[in-house]
């Protein structure tokens, strides 16, 4: 889905939701149908976001709520980001640090 048209659709939906036309739920679940796609990360680009968020392995670590040694891990590519890490960095990558403090 193209991110406006998933920007239109949820604004839709959340006027639906202001109208009474359709339950918080709901609203919820198709919000969360509009979620991008969490690409997966390569040692490369976990130093460039972390470069580009002007952060150092330790800071980086702390807004990504891991430790340091981990995302040393990640840069030298020894272990992979999983799950919710992967998709703190989307949000970083998309919205900057603004999106994740």
């Amino acid at each position: 889905m193209r991110k406006t048209t998933a920007k239109s659709l949820t604004s839709v939906i959340d006027d639906l939701y202001q109208d009474g036309a359709i339950d918080e739920i709901t609203m919820r679940e198709i919000h969360s149908l509009c979620l991008p796609d969490i690409k997966e990360y390569s040692a490369e680009n976990i130093v460039e976001l972390r470069k580009k968020t002007h952060l150092s392995q330790a800071a980086f670590a702390a807004v990504v709520n891991v430790s340091p040694s981990t995302v040393q891990k990640w840069e030298r590519g020894v272990k992979k980001p999983t799950g919710s890490s992967k998709r703190i960095f989307d949000i970083i990558e998309r919205k900057g640090l603004e999106g994740v403090l």
